[in-house]
């Protein structure tokens, strides 16, 4: 089945700049987006840390960019990963998107931060991050939206992150995602979470040390 998101005549996602040429979209969305993290930073995208919250979140940064920004994938997805010999990570099927990111999210919003230690809330927070991204509620976009919105939310709580250092190592923060959520049904647990919680705890203690 073609992909809905894709132009048909070519292996380009739909896009409001109508561009379809990969690598001129990935500049133009690294742009964009750039400019709205950026924004976000300086001025906070409110709310609840709800479900409606992370979609309008996911709105705000691709809003210059896709359609469907802030809308829910309508698709499953697989995405065949170097670090697990071409295996993907087992996101959430599109019927679950919902149930899944609520119970990541509300798991999130109960956990005790300001009773933590910063290696207890290095160890929460990269399991609340990396569960909430496996969800992947969206086509495209995931990882920079899960982190941005956790990293808001870490902020209201008093933990502080240093953001540049997500923003400075995005791959490797991206391969240590995919290394935690590394555990499947019919080969078992591969995953590798310290990737994940060290520099999550590096993010978490840096800005102390400045």
């Amino acid at each position: 089945m073609r992909d809905i998101y894709l132009y048909e005549d070519c292996d380009v996602l739909k896009n409001l700049l109508d561009i379809r040429d990969k690598d001129l979209l990935d500049e133009a969305e690294a742009d964009y987006v750039t400019y709205r993290l950026k924004e976000i930073a300086m001025k906070p995208l409110h709310g609840t840390y709800d479900f409606a919250h992370l979609l309008q979140m996911h709105r705000y940064i691709f809003q210059d960019i896709f359609e469907w920004a802030g809308q829910q994938r309508k698709l499953n997805i697989y995405k065949e990963e170097p670090v697990l010999g071409g295996l993907s990570v087992t996101y959430s099927d599109v019927l679950d998107i919902r149930k899944d990111a609520e119970y990541a999210l509300r798991k999130m919003r109960e956990k005790h931060w300001n009773t933590m230690n910063v290696h207890e809330a290095a160890l929460q927070f990269s399991d609340s991050l990396a569960k909430l991204w496996k969800v992947h509620p969206f086509r495209e976009g995931n990882t920079r939206t899960t982190i941005t919105f956790c990293c808001q939310f870490a902020d209201e709580v008093g933990l502080k992150p240093n953001r540049e250092l997500f923003e400075q190592n995005a791959q490797y923060v991206r391969t240590a995602l995919v290394a935690y959520n590394a555990v499947f049904d019919d080969i078992g647990d591969m995953s590798r979470p310290e990737y994940l919680i060290k520099i999550v705890e590096d993010t978490l203690t840096s800005n102390k040390r400045e």
